[in-house]
């Protein structure tokens, strides 16, 4: 009786997919030269929308730097991302005046309207939830920005109608 072996198929999916031969380039490019690992790793985020953890081991193994430097870099930077993120970044301002104002609110209805916490990505994949410092427009608090759009003067109850907006124009609606 023969027993099926079940092996990974992990590299053949790998150089199936150009973002690795992409990311093989951009480590090529760099290798040898000093201070490389955050340029690389800003292209590698380009490239794949985020940091996954095999990216991480490729980047090390190419730049011959530890793991633990990799990680130490994109945990401590706030550019880098180890999760994957939705198409849009959604930021509340908890900010002084924005607090004040009831940020918190409008927060926990993102928070229930999207099903995601804070740093986390919607099941859909639209839309990352994010809390911010003070964005500079304490006239408008409270305020949340979707993208490069900022909406003042919130309330909870007017987040289902912002987030529908983008979600109309993912399905072609607007």
């Amino acid at each position: 009786m023969e027993m099926a072996v079940n092996k990974c198929q992990c590299k053949t999916l790998r150089s199936q997919d150009p973002r690795y031969k992409k990311l093989e380039e951009i480590v090529e490019s760099y290798r040898g030269k000093a201070g490389a690992l955050i340029p690389v790793l800003h292209q590698a985020q380009e490239v794949f929308g985020f940091l996954p953890r095999d990216v991480q081991v490729l980047v090390a193994k190419g730049l011959d730097v530890p793991l633990s430097e990799v990680d130490g870099v994109i945990t401590f930077y706030s550019l880098f991302t180890s999760e994957p993120q939705g198409k849009y970044k959604v930021g509340v301002c908890m900010g002084t005046a924005c607090y004040v104002k009831g940020a918190a609110d409008v927060l926990e209805e993102l928070k229930k309207q999207l099903a995601v916490d804070v740093n986390k990505t919607s099941l859909d994949g639209l839309f990352t939830l994010e809390v911010t410092r003070c964005v500079g427009a304490c006239g408008l608090a409270p305020v949340v920005s979707v993208g490069d759009d900022v909406y003042g003067r919130l309330a909870p109850e007017d987040v289902r109608g912002i987030l529908e907006k983008y979600r109309a124009e993912k399905n072609g609606k607007a």
